[in-house]
């Protein structure tokens, strides 16, 4: 689960979900793997990383990813997304409006950090 871990930023524990550079077989892997991890929490006690830097994505894929963010949703207090580009802005579109959550994209992973250290 190495792509799945917590991480530290200043003195805040944030769960980093690392989907970089991932086959689409991959990213089904990994969640199930953050699934395990991210039930398990206390309602609204997570800050969220998540890193699609060069992620591949298909169907099967983007509907994973609609339903694991829905599920997500009461276990986490703020969340932040890095590697969005290109055809992937209209998968994470379709996931925000499914999920019915809004997770702001960033530019590079520690504007990401700072500011989920801030929420």
């Amino acid at each position: 689960m190495e792509r799945v871990r917590f991480i530290e930023h200043q003195s805040r524990r944030l769960l980093l979900l690392d989907f970089s550079r991932c086959s689409a077989e991959k990213v089904l892997q990994i969640i199930e793997d953050a699934e395990k991890v991210i039930r398990v929490q206390p309602p609204r006690s997570l800050l969220t990383l998540t890193d699609v830097t060069g992620t591949r994505y298909n169907l099967e894929v983007t509907q994973a990813m609609k339903e694991f963010t829905h599920a997500n949703k009461p276990h986490v207090r703020a969340a932040a997304v890095v590697g969005i580009d290109g055809l992937k802005k209209i998968v994470y579109e379709a996931v925000m409006r499914f999920s019915g959550r809004k997770v702001p994209v960033f530019p590079d992973i520690e504007t990401a950090k700072d500011w989920l250290v801030a929420q």
